[in-house]
């Protein structure tokens, strides 16, 4: 079976990430706080000034802790057949590939992250349950063209970015198609027309570093399809404008075979998103499947036992590990289903309940009410974060 590592992005930051990783690779340690000007290690682990959560740290750490995951990785022996990451995690695929050094990777990041903390007045939400193509007919019948697609994240959930004035005027056109939308904590219209500025000043210093052939697929966020040499100075440059096409990129692993994913990193949050992806995927491949059968047996020919017209295998289920599984299923054979969960949660905490999270040393504050995702899962959002938080992970402060 093939293998595909994937790589977190901007979101998935939290205080005390990388653990142990910073003294099991002292070596990358020091030459990131000489580039960084300051102490990856404090900032991860300890976050003393509250920088961690600002982009032009939050990047650079993210991008530590995803190389020094892999580095742990490989050190074991392990090798991938495919590499993706998501937005900013895009460079970690880059570098795991050896397309560049650790260092240049990292002084892209943080030019990055400093150009995108710049960004002023843009806004970006979140459109559940809905296709792009709806969501491209509800901005033009608002006459709100001046917003673009951001994030392609999964069938079911697409991120649209614009000046933050348009995003306000744009909730209740989605709100009267009955389009769930979720406005999320951003300064920046990221992955849009509004960070062309920002692009061609941050071309200047891709242009100026060297770059190397791919040694393992990587998958493009610009196209969903795998990097080619000639264009990565482009690709890293259209990608801060353009959107992460991820739920494609996603797709096009899946259709190479049976693949294994697993996340390296922090946290589990493109785990989610492929585990949607790939729920869709096997939908779909049944689908064709079962047009494939019917049309062998109304011509009285047997059917064929591999699936032909391009239709798809079942595809294997997102690695996780054997200990998180069983805890998964005992928790939820004692908990109500997901729509009884949601209502219960909103009939006793409104917004702005505090919160607890095994994932979080402080308490969090919900910022809007509890809502059935993806037609499964009881979420609430919280203030600052801009990713869903499942129910079952989150507690009441008593």
């Amino acid at each position: 079976m093939k293998k595909a590592y994937v790589f977190p992005g901007q979101g998935s930051q939290r205080k005390g990430m990388g653990g142990d990783l910073f003294d099991e690779f002292p070596e990358l340690t020091k030459k990131a706080d000489k580039i960084l000007g300051y102490s990856i290690k404090d900032l991860c682990l300890n976050d003393p000034d509250k920088q961690l959560n600002q982009t032009q740290y939050t990047q650079p750490a993210l991008y530590v802790v995803n190389a020094l995951s892999y580095k742990k990785k490989i050190k074991a022996g392990e090798k991938p057949d495919f590499l993706a990451g998501h937005s900013l995690g895009e460079y970690n695929a880059l570098q795991a590939a050896g397309v560049f050094s650790f260092e240049n990777g990292l002084k892209l990041v943080k030019r990055r992250g400093e150009l995108m903390s710049q960004a002023k007045n843009g806004g970006m939400a979140a459109i559940l349950n809905s296709s792009e193509e709806q969501i491209q007919a509800i901005l033009k019948e608002a006459n709100l063209t001046t917003i673009d697609i951001a994030n392609l994240n999964a069938p079911s959930q697409i991120v649209v970015s614009g000046l933050k004035e348009d995003i306000n005027k744009a909730q209740p056109y989605f709100e009267k198609a009955n389009t769930m939308f979720v406005p999320l904590n951003t300064s920046g219209a990221f992955h849009s027309r509004y960070m062309e500025d920002a692009a061609k000043e941050f071309g200047k210093l891709v242009k100026k570093t060297k770059f190397l052939k791919p040694k393992i697929e990587v998958i493009a966020n610009v196209t969903g399809k795998p990097y080619e040499f000639k264009n990565v100075a482009d690709n890293l440059i259209d990608q801060l404008s353009n959107s992460v096409r991820w739920s494609e990129s996603m797709t096009y692993i899946l259709d190479q075979g049976e693949v294994e994913f697993e996340e390296l990193g922090v946290g589990d949050v493109l785990t989610k998103l492929i585990g949607y992806i790939k729920r869709d995927y096997d939908r779909e491949a049944k689908a064709a499947n079962v047009q494939s059968t019917s049309k062998a047996g109304s011509n009285g020919k047997k059917a064929p036992e591999t699936v032909s017209g391009g239709a798809k295998p079942a595809a294997k289920p997102v690695k996780e590990d054997n200990a998180r599984k069983k805890e998964n299923t005992a928790v939820q054979k004692h908990q109500p289903d997901a729509t009884t969960l949601v209502e219960q949660w909103n009939k006793a905490h409104p917004v702005g309940t505090k919160v607890i999270s095994d994932f979080y040393d402080t308490e969090l504050e919900t910022r809007t009410e509890a809502m059935l995702l993806f037609g499964h899962r009881a979420a609430v959002y919280m203030k600052g974060y801009n990713g869903y938080f499942d129910l079952r992970e989150v507690k009441p402060v008593v």
